[in-house]
């Protein structure tokens, strides 16, 4: 679509739509608009298209350190936990590229980030429905047309504006993902260019400047602060490492991996979860820290392995890790290095270092979706925190006059609140994906398993014996009919 670029004097050209309008919008291309993408290219009758600022397709390119790898297992794909024989899967990426037969004697059920991200870039390549360089401006319901309009903003290779433009859809399903979490007091410092303090999403982006620092200090105990402690620890010098790992939690603890442990990463715990009193789920969520912000004990030992390692002959490694402190505040000393106010949480002392490069590994946020949804504010419906309600099957609860004309909106990754600590995890991707597309096509195109774990989450019966179900039909004129 073209439009006249955008002069100083005068504005821009009014966006113009196709007159039929799309059966489903996806906004943002992470993992999980992406496995909804490879899910809804098959099946026929289908129009759907999915709009990202960005020019292509990374995941986490920051994070790419050599060797490590993710922590779910190969299957945790885009498509195979709900469509194993999908032609988008990880084995068939595989065999696109003939590496079948080295991976088969690799024998490696968890794969390598760089590999995760060189797959799903395969994958973006190849779908037609995906389109990249367009910028999100603004989402409306037009109670007219009883459909949602789409702004939107194409971007040229520069980042720059080139033309505007609109859409029409009867779905939309907002996959922005997550921003990276930079505590309060050390905000200014990470805003600042000159001071060496970084989000550890931009690791490998400042990597050999931050390795010729002095003293390093990294902060967050999860896995990312541990592959990063990790990685710097293998490039410095032994009995001159000056590093110092400082985490919140009250130990550097292993992420929860038995197999019933992991059962909370199943659709059955997801929706015994969202049943529960919103108080109790709020409750819930920051004591299962374990389930999510562990470390995985292979790279514990490799950390442990390494500073043993430094002390064979005889001292030890100039290394601190000090679990359960807080950052209270921090400050510029000088023109370059950095003073760190800190608390133990559990003596109740306090002290300070100072440090000539700080990596915060803290984390990840849900995007806020207010900005974006703005001209839905007055339909959406809002919890007692004034959180986007949401459904069983994904979608805001919006108000009758949109939800009774059988158009919806979901949403990937932005719901913990309501969904529980699965909502980030790769491995129910594909879960939600088929569910997403399930509900909207009023049909069952990827036909899901009513039971996914051995443990019984709640007293009633989560399981009762019950013939197959059929899939729901209704009469929404806005519901997708897929073809037969």
């Amino acid at each position: 679509m073209t439009a006249t670029p955008e002069l100083p004097d005068r504005p821009p050209q009014a966006p113009t739509a196709p007159s039929a309008p799309r059966d489903l919008v996806g906004i943002g291309i992470g993992p999980f608009n992406l496995s909804l993408a490879a899910l809804a290219q098959p099946l026929d009758g289908l129009d759907a298209a999915f709009y990202e600022q960005r020019p292509s397709f990374h995941w986490h390119p920051g994070l790419l350190i050599d060797g490590a790898t993710l922590q779910v297992p190969f299957l945790a794909d885009l498509v195979t936990l709900a469509d194993p024989a999908n032609p988008w899967s990880f084995l068939s990426y595989l065999r696109a590229r003939e590496r079948l037969f080295p991976f088969y004697f690799a024998e490696r059920f968890h794969i390598q980030r760089a590999e995760y991200d060189a797959y799903c870039r395969w994958v973006s390549e190849n779908l037609p429905a995906l389109h990249f360089g367009h910028q999100i401006d603004a989402v409306r319901w037009n109670p007219e047309r009883n459909l949602f309009e789409v702004d939107f903003t194409q971007l040229d290779s520069e980042g720059e504006a080139e033309a505007l433009g609109r859409t029409h859809a009867r779905n939309i399903a907002i996959g922005v993902g997550t921003a990276p979490y930079v505590p309060e007091p050390l905000r200014p410092l990470a805003d600042a260019p000159t001071v060496p303090v970084i989000h550890a999403a931009d690791y490998l982006l400042h990597r050999d400047r931050f390795l010729a620092a002095d003293h390093i200090t990294v902060i967050g105990s999860g896995q990312s602060g541990a592959e990063v402690f990790l990685d710097l620890l293998r490039h410095r010098p032994p009995g001159a490492e000056r590093l110092h790992w400082l985490a919140r939690t009250p130990a550097f603890a292993p992420m929860e991996y038995s197999k019933l442990g992991l059962e909370h990463f199943t659709p059955d715990y997801t929706r015994y979860f969202h049943a529960l009193p919103e108080p109790v789920r709020d409750r819930l969520v920051p004591g299962q820290w374990q389930l999510h912000k562990g470390i995985d004990a292979d790279t514990i030992a490799a950390i442990h392995d390494e500073l043993y390692q430094r002390t064979l002959h005889g001292g030890w490694p100039d290394a601190v890790l000090t679990p359960g402190v807080a950052v209270r505040t921090a400050g510029r000393v000088g023109a370059t290095r950095v003073e760190l106010h800190l608390e133990h949480l559990e003596q109740g002392t306090r002290s300070r270092i100072t440090t000539d490069a700080v990596i915060l590994a803290t984390g990840y946020k849900e995007r806020p979706l207010d900005q974006l949804l703005a001209g839905l504010d007055p339909y959406m419906r809002r919890d007692s925190s004034e959180r986007p309600r949401i459904d069983e099957q994904y979608r805001l609860v919006l108000d009758p006059s949109i939800t009774g004309t059988g158009a919806s909106v979901y949403v990937q990754n932005a719901e913990r609140h309501t969904h529980g600590v699965g909502a980030p995890d790769l491995g129910l991707a594909a879960w939600r994906s088929a569910t997403i597309l399930n509900t909207l096509t009023g049909k069952n195109p990827y036909p899901l398993p009513d039971r996914t774990a051995f443990t019984s989450f709640g007293l009633a019966d989560p399981h009762p014996r019950t013939p197959d179900r059929q899939p729901t039909t209704t009469t929404h004129p806005n519901l997708v009919r897929l073809k037969n």
